[in-house]
């Protein structure tokens, strides 16, 4: 799925499910802030999460004390649940309708994270986006990106998905940033389905 069809189909799911009760709902997104914590990312690293919709990866950054935060998605719906629920708050971060493979940013990260991009992505694509994120990202900035393992579902919100291994997450990226380490972790749903995803954190070292 490409294009406008994609964009409808995500603005249609976020028109009728509750946060709650999408599959990818964390209050709080532990393994993602446990990278924040790892790379010891400084207060006023610039973060952006891609494709992060309402989820509570920005609340959480805005509790840690993090200034300088754009959270992205293709569907705008998305991102106004997402201010409705910060209230006050909203106004301190930056938030962006795009599709992340038409995504043209104007200012350069620290640090780039994709929990729900990625696996979306069709081969054409790939290429595209992480030309994106290696011109857009710091020298010494990390990308973490989690993407639905082998061993995860193979369809999120009716849409396909590629599944990835470590090796083969590890192949498409290695090309463009170095690699740091991988791991799996099972994502409970609210509906209490476990769900295998394969994170993996990379690193923009020049020369």
């Amino acid at each position: 799925m490409e294009g406008q069809g994609r964009k409808q189909h995500w603005e249609n799911i976020y028109q009728t499910k509750d946060f709650k009760d999408v599959s990818w709902y964390q209050e709080k997104p532990e393994t993602s802030l446990e990278f924040l914590q790892k790379f010891n990312v400084p207060l006023d690293a610039k973060i952006i999460d891609c494709g992060g919709g309402d989820s509570y990866f920005v609340d959480n950054l805005l509790s840690l004390g993090y200034q300088d935060i754009t959270v992205l998605d293709i569907s705008e719906k998305a991102l106004d649940r997402a201010k409705q629920r910060l209230g006050d708050q909203a106004s301190k971060v930056n938030w962006i309708v795009s599709d992340a493979t038409s995504f043209q940013p104007s200012e350069k990260y620290d640090f780039w994270h994709d929990r729900a991009v990625f696996h979306f992505l069709q081969e054409n694509e790939v290429a595209q986006y992480l030309d994106t994120i290696k011109a857009n990202l710091n020298p010494n900035g990390h990308l973490v990106v989690g993407t639905f393992s082998v061993n995860g579902p193979t369809k999120c919100s009716g849409i396909t998905i590629t599944q990835y291994s470590e090796k083969s997450l590890s192949e498409k990226i290695e090309k463009y940033l170095k690699k740091i380490y991988c791991f799996t972790v099972d994502h409970l749903t609210p509906s209490k389905s476990v769900q295998n995803f394969v994170f993996c954190s990379f690193q923009n070292q020049l020369g």
